[in-house]
């Protein structure tokens, strides 16, 4: 097909592809109790490429139950934390092992750039998988002091039992493996529903758990859609915990249904993530990065630097190196080996993306560069930058989820006032500040309200860093310690001696 894919690599998916995919329940792959099917859509052509299974309420009761009775029976509760590290190790030695075609499919679902797909969503998961190996036998307890004598207290870390895991279509495969991971290495059970429009990258792993001998019920994967696969896992009144990366309305509407049995909720959410560029900064570094933190994934990042804060000084110079790699930049499909960005995931992401565009227009924002889709097949929007935008404009306010940036000049130094310009946002996910001076840099992190403050490129999503946002940026933390004790209970034991 293209330089990019082997052919032999093409062979090997081609009957993956071929074939409507079934649900992954109590390691088994059974049919869904409606037999209907979801149609998945390729958004580098608009066409239909394959199909995957329409899981429904009688489903997700199936895989709870199994959850449930892998929970408290069997071998997993009895199993000593080393050896749920090595399966954990399994599993990520097993996703190394089908990168390439991870990617692939990937690429086919998402529309991400096949390397991208490999690298960020196969082997950086890998990665992470390990990481989260290591929480294994280091989930611990304290002992507190007390100032009577003849007594002890001390704390356990329980797991809070089964896990109901939502996941977005934007890094499908990623995010998957990555609450996977969290709960196993915990020692909870999970029933993921990942969503309709990207499930291939779901039934891939579930195929991978297989491989790697996971007990039966610790891992069930339901794909289907929100309504009523999604809906029937929120509500199910034997799941103890919800964990849900996607848009802020729906996790409003979790946070709701949750209410009724006062399971555990989880979230990360949408972002309107500032980037602040100082006249000191290291342009050369600055500038692909400020670009690629908003174009990437076309744009389809929860913490998309969406808002571009330059000082005047620097102003100009920036927007052009901006503009520049946006006109630069190739756009095609996710398995041409020169493709830098792919297409947006639909045509109703499209139709959404191009009206925040139009908004802006019309509310006096000037286009620099971009602004239309590209012509022919498929869900190709080109890398936009918006000048003479202000904070009342709609591009300003609300969540784009595309590749548009939106460039501003900053005319004074006040951190104050500046640290008040990042949080004139119902978000708080992240923020980019580029800069050489550490006192401004220190200061200005401490006032942004925001889950995560990148610095001159920072570290990206470390497994080892806590990730999650303010405001309607979501509620809690996944990765790192955080990650791990977010899946779990602290029991206090008390004891007269």
């Amino acid at each position: 097909m293209n330089a990019v894919v082997k052919p032999e690599l093409e062979s090997r998916t081609a009957s993956f592809l071929s074939r409507t995919h079934k649900l992954f329940i109590n390691n088994e792959w059974v049919e869904p109790e409606s037999g209907k099917a979801i149609d998945v859509i390729n958004p580098a052509t608009g066409k239909v490429f394959a199909r995957a299974a329409a899981g429904g309420a009688a489903d997700i009761d199936k895989a709870v139950r199994a959850a449930r009775a892998a929970f408290e029976s069997g071998p997993w509760p009895s199993m000593p934390p080393i050896e749920r590290a090595q399966l954990i190790w399994k599993l990520a030695d097993a996703v190394e092992a089908a990168a390439d075609e991870i990617g692939y499919i990937l690429s086919l679902d998402n529309g991400m750039p096949m390397m991208m797909a490999k690298f960020a969503g196969a082997l950086g998961t890998a990665r992470n998988l390990r990481y989260m190996a290591g929480w294994c036998g280091k989930i611990d307890g304290a002992v507190p002091t007390t100032a009577e004598p003849n007594k002890l207290a001390y704390t356990l870390k329980d797991p809070v039992g089964v896990v109901g895991a939502i996941t977005p279509w934007n890094f499908p495969f990623a995010m998957e493996a990555d609450k996977v991971g969290q709960a196993m290495a915990s020692g909870c059970t999970l029933v993921l529903k990942p969503a309709e429009l990207t499930p291939l990258g779901a039934i891939l792993l579930a195929r991978l758990v297989q491989e790697a001998g996971i007990p039966p019920g610790v891992i069930n994967i339901v794909t289907g859609y929100g309504d009523p696969a999604g809906k029937a896992l929120v509500e199910h009144p034997d799941v103890d915990k919800i964990t849900f990366t996607g848009s802020t309305a729906t996790g409003k509407w979790i946070v709701q249904a949750a209410a009724a049995t006062l399971k555990r909720v989880t979230l990360e959410l949408g972002g309107k993530s500032p980037t602040f560029i100082f006249p000191d900064a290291d342009l050369e570094r600055a500038i692909p990065g400020a670009a690629m933190s908003v174009f990437a994934n076309a744009g389809q990042i929860c913490v998309a630097g969406s808002r571009l804060y330059v000082h005047k000084k620097v102003f100009d110079q920036v927007v052009e190196g901006v503009s520049g790699m946006a006109k630069r930049l190739k756009v095609g499909p996710g398995l041409e080996p020169d493709s830098q960005m792919g297409p947006l995931i639909s045509q109703r992401q499209l139709e959404r993306v191009t009206g925040y565009i139009e908004s802006g227009k019309t509310e006096g924002a000037q286009v620099v560069v971009g602004g239309g889709r590209r012509a022919g097949e498929g869900y190709f929007l080109n890398p936009t930058v918006l000048a003479q935008t202000h904070r009342s404009m709609k591009v300003m306010r609300e969540e784009i989820f595309g590749p548009v940036v939106c460039a501003m000049p900053m005319d004074d130094d006040d951190l104050d006032r500046i640290a008040k310009i990042a949080n004139d946002t119902t978000y708080g996910l992240s923020a980019y500040i580029w800069s050489r001076d550490v006192s401004i840099v220190h200061k200005l992190a401490r006032k942004i309200k925001a889950g995560t403050v990148q610095v001159n490129g920072g570290v990206g999503l470390d497994p080892a860093v806590p990730f999650g946002g303010y405001k309607q940026s979501g509620w809690g933390r996944e990765r790192g310690r955080d990650g791990i004790e977010s899946l779990t209970e602290t029991k206090a034991i008390g004891i007269s001696l």
